[in-house]
């Protein structure tokens, strides 16, 4: 199979199993965790823990690392060269500039990888405080940073309507955030221990305008690491010869030796009673002992797994422009199936705005 054939595929795999982790995510933090029994909706405590679904992700892209090890195994047994075959894991194609990365250079992956933390725990924050298809478009300013960043890091050149496509993102991001406020009274208000409730003071419709507003504000803020994050893939998958699966395990296991170490400075009391957010302890017993949390989480990181292998062999086979381009386009199908389940309405004219600023983001 060619690569020219497999880039579809890799792309139309992206976007379906991009769709899934965010719905999942979004499933997860609507189920009710804590006083599930209480007449009173306002006291019951729904799943906030943005921290063990960030753990969950890197578990998921540590599962990479299954297939290589099935593949070193079986060719020990056979007592024959290890290959990873183009068809099946897309074997990184030598280059003249590239070189095998082993040694201390694996650890370069731990660059990515902690900007994927920052970046994926701030949109798991801002996806408790927004609607699912309002936090996948306003995920579409990826594009803007990652063509910035990719001219001045990478040394790419951009056309002059590849710069008003990116001017044309911004207007459009700027829209979706706008239908955020206008839609805000169809959110049910979060947990009143949550921090940024203590943030946004005043009546009940004012706090849940300021807390969606500050949840759109939070997933804005994450793409500038993300986009740090893949122009750090493409400059290390450039310069050395990786499979995907095995960047996307490397990642995975960096990004979760990260938390661990994170562990213990959460745990502390002082600390911890900040926001449930920080409660570890308290969000491992709602990860673990509510079952449809627990497997939806488990389903998330299998389809994480996924969504990074055919992530990375698009930065690898196109670039990571492309691939932040393709990660927007998500965005109709994840709308569709929210409204498909009533987990968001049509509203106008706030979904009006949300199907202009979609215009303007694809």
């Amino acid at each position: 199979m060619s690569s020219s054939f497999n880039i579809p595929l890799l792309l139309g795999g992206m976007i379906l199993t991009g769709s899934s982790n965010s719905l999942w995510g979004k499933f997860q933090d609507m189920q009710c965790v804590e006083n599930c029994a209480d007449p009173d909706y306002s006291k019951r405590i729904l799943y906030e823990q943005p921290v063990w679904q960030t753990l969950q992700m890197f578990v998921g892209e540590m599962l990479c690392f299954l297939p290589v090890l099935c593949i070193r195994l079986k060719s020990l047994r056979r007592l024959q060269p290890i290959q990873l075959a183009d068809d099946d894991l897309d074997h990184a194609v030598k280059s003249d500039a590239s070189k095998d990365m082993a040694g201390w250079h694996v650890f370069l992956f731990w660059i990515p990888a902690f900007c994927d933390l920052i970046a994926t725990t701030l949109m798991n924050i801002g996806l408790i405080y927004t609607p699912v298809s309002i936090y996948q478009m306003t995920r579409g300013a990826l594009v803007l940073f990652v063509g910035v960043f990719s001219v001045i890091f990478l040394h790419h050149r951009l056309r002059l309507y590849q710069w008003i496509s990116l001017l044309i993102v911004v207007g459009g991001v700027g829209l979706v955030g706008s239908s955020g406020s206008l839609v805000s009274e169809i959110i049910e208000a979060p947990t009143f221990h949550s921090m940024i409730n203590h943030l946004v003071d005043g009546p009940s419709n004012e706090r849940q305008l300021g807390v969606v507003l500050v949840g759109v504000s939070l997933i804005l803020f994450a793409q500038v690491f993300a986009a740090i994050q893949f122009v750090a893939e493409e400059k290390i998958m450039e310069r050395y010869s990786v499979t995907p699966l095995v960047a996307v395990g490397y990642e995975g296991l960096f990004g979760t030796i990260s938390i661990m170490l994170c562990i213990p400075i959460l745990s502390i009391p002082s600390i911890s009673k900040l926001s449930p957010f920080f409660d570890l302890s308290r969000g491992w017993h709602q990860s673990v002992d509510n079952s449809t949390v627990l497997y939806s989480g488990i389903a998330t990181a299998i389809s994480i797994a996924f969504f990074n292998f055919f992530g990375l062999s698009v930065t690898r086979h196109v670039s990571a422009t492309a691939r932040s381009l393709t990660d927007t386009c998500r965005t109709l199908s994840i709308w569709i199936i929210s409204l498909g389940l009533g987990w968001e309405i049509f509203l106008f004219p706030a979904s009006l705005l949300q199907v202009l600023g979609f215009s303007l983001l694809v």
